[in-house]
């Protein structure tokens, strides 16, 4: 479904007209549909009917309490990769026996925070992190459960900064590694070994790669069985893609169903770690114009939204749909959509043909993942306020940040 969609000329979001929303809450603002949030989180549950699984969110796609809140009463659990997303999770309600703990740096007190609350497991990354985790347990007393994140060195097709499972990756232990290092802990007496996991990454497309991944990781989890190191769950991560322009994106059930076909017959947990097709298509950044500027060689809309609002275009070259807010009869030009920050890399949008003017509303779309959760105060601006619509309301879920919150923990020298 679209919640977003132009009603008598003007864009929508579910039953509230974006006008409405920026006069309300003004502009850059991040607008969110509570209908596709539940119904993306519904089509996993679904896919996943009967069988024994675990859907975690993966809160760095968007960690706004609203959004973590709503995903926890569905009964999500979550996929987090720091303190302060553990912080947010349990702030927002979320069972920390449902957080499993990935990322490759974690810290000691990050370690002894996750074990006082709970967690479900941590996804251990490294040799070292593994030692680490065993000293820190055992100076509380606890035992600390784990997975391992096993790199199978399979190519998932994307964009090189969101390829996650290669072996030139950062993330996870190398196959040829897993098994020995399985064996070391098993041996560590702080240390319960409950899972593997495996996360090869982002914005895929084809499930070919990721079964092919299951497979791999299979044969490891029957090697493993064959030592007497019975694992209770396998973690298959996330990484499901989400239309942005015009490719083509298979259902939850279509994207599912050749890893489940693999995993047939398994009596292991499944876990499963989505993110930006839960939230990617459910929000949107609002945003105005504040000039038109005609060159000779380009024509630039210049918005109050800039690369700290929206990292991905200047971070992937990512493209992002961009709509008027109001639908005009007048003669379209081709604009670069920039914003007001201080370098040539701050666009939104590149020859995007459009017939605006001064003072009209844009929304970038698909913008509900990685938008406000990689946001920054560069330039020192404040971050955007975040809304989220629920049919006909519409709930302010973040306020806008004021220019004096920005340095008030600073002090000048005495």
């Amino acid at each position: 479904m679209n919640p977003f969609s132009y009603r008598d000329g003007i864009l929508h979001a579910e039953a509230v007209p974006l006008p409405q929303i920026a006069a309300d809450h003004g502009t850059p603002c991040y607008v969110y549909s509570r209908t596709v949030l539940q119904s993306r989180f519904d089509e996993f549950r679904r896919a996943l009917a009967g069988r024994d699984a675990l859907v975690c969110y993966a809160v760095k796609a968007n960690s706004n309490l609203a959004i973590l809140n709503l995903f926890a009463r569905a009964g999500a659990g979550f996929d987090i990769v720091s303190g302060g997303e553990l912080a947010r999770v349990l702030a927002a309600g979320g069972d920390p026996a449902k957080v499993v703990f990935s990322g490759v740096g974690k810290t000691a007190d990050e370690m002894r925070e996750a074990l006082a609350a709970g967690i479900l497991c941590f996804n251990v990354e490294s040799a070292a992190e593994l030692e680490r985790l065993d000293q820190v347990a055992g100076s509380l007393g606890r035992r600390a459960p784990v997975s391992l994140r096993v790199n199978p060195d399979v190519d998932p097709k994307t964009h090189p900064y969101i390829a996650t499972g290669l072996k030139s990756a950062k993330f996870g232990i190398p196959f040829e590694e897993a098994l020995p290092l399985y064996r070391r802990a098993r041996a560590l007496p702080h240390i319960d070994v409950h899972g593997i996991d495996c996360h090869i990454g982002s914005q895929l497309l084809d499930p070919a790669p990721a079964a092919e991944a299951a497979a791999k990781l299979l044969g490891l989890v029957d090697a493993l069985a064959a030592e007497g190191i019975a694992l209770s769950h396998i973690d298959l991560g996330g990484g499901m893609g989400i239309r942005y322009r015009d490719e083509a994106v298979p259902s939850t059930a279509e994207y599912l169903a050749p890893l489940l076909a693999v995993l047939a017959g398994r009596k292991e947990r499944l876990l499963f770690e989505p993110g930006r097709s839960l939230v990617g298509n459910a929000g949107v950044l609002l945003t105005r114009i504040e000039y038109l500027k005609h060159g000779e060689a380009k024509n630039f809309a210049v918005v109050d939204a800039a690369m700290n609002d929206l990292m991905r275009p200047a971070l992937y070259d990512a493209w992002h749909d961009i709509l008027p807010v109001a639908q005009a009869a007048g003669a379209a030009a081709e604009y670069e959509i920039v914003g007001p920050v201080c370098e040539s890399g701050d666009f939104l949008g590149h020859a995007r043909r459009l017939a605006v003017a001064p003072g009209d509303l844009l929304a970038v779309m698909s913008a509900g993942a990685y938008g406000m959760a990689m946001s920054s105060n560069y330039n020192t601006r404040p971050r955007a306020a975040e809304v989220i619509v629920d049919g006909s309301r519409v709930h302010l879920v973040r306020e806008r940040e004021r220019v004096g919150q920005l340095f008030a923990g600073e002090r000048v020298l005495l």
